[in-house]
């Protein structure tokens, strides 16, 4: 199943009972959907237009036109065999590796066809030219906060990545419209994460989320909301192959932050590098 379609069966029972009739249409026919205008859409659910367009938005599409190009390029690789593997007990070593590496590609794969790119290219933007990045995330979700502060500092810019929920309100009470709060949940629904970057929004900072591909509460209230897949089943009780989509992601965000300042970005990299590399070997460290 597509990343959308994954989604609105997820999300069906939350829905009001007009977008519950339009989502079960969706789900029963998504190769008829993508042919349909608008209207013929809201004639052949019952409802109307207006209900059909709250509904993309709601789903974080600009509009239908968006909603139905993103399907149709979903099922256009729905060709490609790929699914995520679960844990099996006793399953011999060759197969394992096997799975998680069938997990990790279709992880990436999946959230790459999910890219929005104006989007992520107004978020690159907001990140480049902010004075303070502060990022916030718990639990797995802090590992990826960290990896993409190791990589901010290397290129001078001013960021802290924090996984204490006081630290994080902390952080964003201190915030202003300089600055970007950038928070990392999977669920999108971690109560602390989202206060902290609520208290951020609420100081003016350029508020971003990170999250799994779905209408959660993190990403409604970011300025900018940015998805990894959201298909991974039973392999999420290791966190395993959405690490990997989000980590996908900071890659991208962090290359087309080098790319926009390029000379200076990479003359702080190569300092950074020749630095550590030379004070290693002075206090005797390996190579």
């Amino acid at each position: 199943m597509s990343p959308i379609l994954h989604m609105l069966e997820q999300r069906i029972e939350s829905l009001s009972p007009q977008e519950r009739r339009l989502a079960h249409y969706i789900l029963q026919q998504p190769s008829t959907v993508i042919r349909l205008g608008i209207t013929q859409l809201a004639t052949q659910c019952g409802i109307s237009p207006a209900t059909v367009t709250r509904f993309c938005k709601t789903f974080h599409f600009e509009g239908f036109p968006d909603f139905k190009m993103k399907l149709a390029s979903e099922l256009a690789q729905q060709s490609i065999p790929s699914s995520y593997q679960d844990i099996i007990a006793g399953n011999p070593l060759a197969e394992i590796v096997k799975a998680i590496e069938t997990n990790h590609i279709t992880s990436i794969n999946d959230t790459t066809r999910l890219l929005d790119l104006p989007k992520l290219e107004q978020a690159i933007g907001y990140l480049t030219r902010a004075r303070r990045i502060d990022l916030y995330g718990i639990a797995t979700s802090s590992i990826v906060a960290q990896d993409f502060y190791q990589k901010l500092i290397r290129i001078g810019k001013n960021s802290t990545s924090f996984s204490d929920s006081h630290m994080q309100i902390t952080s964003a009470s201190t915030l202003s419209s300089e600055d970007v709060a950038l928070a990392i949940s999977y669920s999108g629904e971690t109560k602390e994460t989202i206060d902290a970057l609520s208290c951020a929004k609420d100081n003016g900072a350029t508020v971003l989320s990170l999250t799994q591909y779905s209408n959660n509460k993190l990403a409604s209230i970011a300025d900018i909301a940015l998805f990894s897949s959201s298909l991974e089943q039973g392999v999420r009780r290791g966190d395993m192959a959405s690490r990997i989509a989000q980590l996908h992601i900071i890659d991208i965000l962090f290359t087309g932050m080098i790319s926009a300042q390029f000379n200076d970005s990479v003359a702080k990299l190569e300092l950074s590098y020749k630095n550590v590399q030379r004070y290693r070997k002075d206090s005797g460290g390996f190579e």
